[in-house]
């Protein structure tokens, strides 16, 4: 039953009685053989000893022994596939099938793999910082079942020793959280035996930190004078604030192609791999954004091929994207922690600018799909995330309004 062989490679479904589960059930997997080399793929599926004794024995085929066929015919597929091609081994093998894993150490690796070849900066380090955390509490070699709500209780009381936020906590869970519902697509983890569904283990929620700026501050910024390479940063954290608050790996790599009829166009490279139509994101292009391509850039005139920025050619590697990236964001929170000492703020940094953008419109009276559009976000509840919270002075303000 589901057996196949051809050119020294065998594939066949196998129960594994090796060792029972705790519903007294075992098993089926898939098994490849070649070159004396065995290689299981899971199916998802388990039967008694009797119920495998008796697949095959049936005009009507069960729902369990069409799932089974369903995996069987997958796996002799994509080795048929290999053959043709001539390119048979297990490494292009796992990948066809998407098991390209076998831990959580490996399938946070291959996300900072992607991330990188993406060029999606915040997410390669955010699942970097996270696979160095859960390795710190758990080791180097993480099986997907030891991974329940009872060790992620545990893991988050390590991380807090550690010294870890609520914020800091969240990130590396969501990462845990992602890799942990792609294994259970992809048929590494049973379906619905996830640790984070309901009743489960539950994320704490980040700590609320004021990100946005006030226009007070936004002009203070814009007036502020000093040496020149903080003025320089000064003036790219402008641009960025003006261009619908982009992000630093987005505004380093425009090109003078994306001035389309007056207005900067763009795709976040965020979300570019990740959704089946990004969004495209319009900002028009303004006086002050044209002045600071002038003096700091490349000028707005000349092949639409070329960089608006002088940072990158556009011909870069992944690890070279990341490296011009983070050099940058940390130059600029550098310079702009010393302007926000001097005019007074409590904190600037890069991310401030896309904030401050969101938020000030929204007090400005902008209407809210309005702000989402322009941040390129598909789901209104994640600009409402980065509206900031009203300060004393909207609050007396409309207290005034009462009488």
């Amino acid at each position: 039953m589901y057996r196949f062989r051809r050119d020294g490679v065998s594939v066949m479904a196998v129960m594994d009685s090796r060792r029972p589960k705790k519903n007294g059930l075992y098993p089926v997997k898939i098994e490849v053989v070649f070159r004396r080399r065995q290689k299981y793929y899971p199916t998802g599926k388990d039967v008694s000893r009797d119920e495998w004794e008796s697949m095959g024995s049936s005009r009507r085929p069960s729902e369990k022994e069409m799932s089974i066929e369903k995996s069987f015919s997958a796996v002799r597929n994509q080795v048929n596939v290999l053959i043709d091609r001539g390119e048979f081994c297990f490494p292009q093998l796992d990948i066809r099938l998407g098991y390209v894993f076998a831990t959580v150490n490996q399938a946070l690796s291959e996300r900072m793999r992607l991330a990188r070849e993406d060029g999606r900066i915040n997410t390669f380090y955010r699942y970097r910082n996270a696979l160095h955390a859960v390795e710190r509490f758990a080791g180097n070699s993480i099986s997907f079942d030891v991974v329940t709500a009872a060790w992620l209780s545990r893991c988050e009381s390590f991380w807090k020793k550690e010294g870890k936020s609520p914020t800091t906590i969240n990130i590396y869970m969501r990462a845990l959280r992602c890799i942990m519902r792609d294994a259970e697509s992809r048929g590494v983890i049973k379906s619905g035996h996830l640790p984070f569904d309901r009743g489960g283990y539950r994320i704490p929620s980040p700590q609320p930190r004021k990100m946005d700026l006030s226009r007070a501050d936004i002009l203070a910024i814009r007036g502020w004078k000093g040496d020149a390479r903080c003025e320089y940063w000064r003036d790219m954290w402008v641009f960025s604030y003006l261009c619908n608050g982009i992000n630093f790996r987005d505004m380093l790599f425009l090109r003078r192609g994306c001035i389309v009829d007056g207005e900067i166009t763009f795709v976040r490279s965020k979300t570019a791999s990740s959704l089946k139509r990004p969004k495209v994101i319009r900002a028009p292009l303004l006086e002050e954004m044209v002045d600071i391509i002038e003096r700091h850039g490349n000028g707005i005139r000349g092949p639409k091929e070329g960089m608006l920025f002088k940072h990158a050619t556009g011909r870069e590697k992944p690890q070279e994207v990341i490296n011009i990236v983070r050099n940058a964001i940390s130059s600029c929170n550098s310079a702009m922690k010393v302007i926000a000492h001097d005019i007074g703020a409590e904190h600037i940094s890069t991310y401030s600018a896309r904030h401050s953008f969101a938020t000030i419109l929204m007090k400005s009276g902008v209407d809210l799909p309005f702000i989402s559009e322009s941040l390129g976000h598909s789901d209104l509840r994640t600009t409402e995330a980065y509206l900031g919270c009203y300060d004393k002075d909207d609050r007396v303000r409309n207290s005034r309004m009462l009488l």
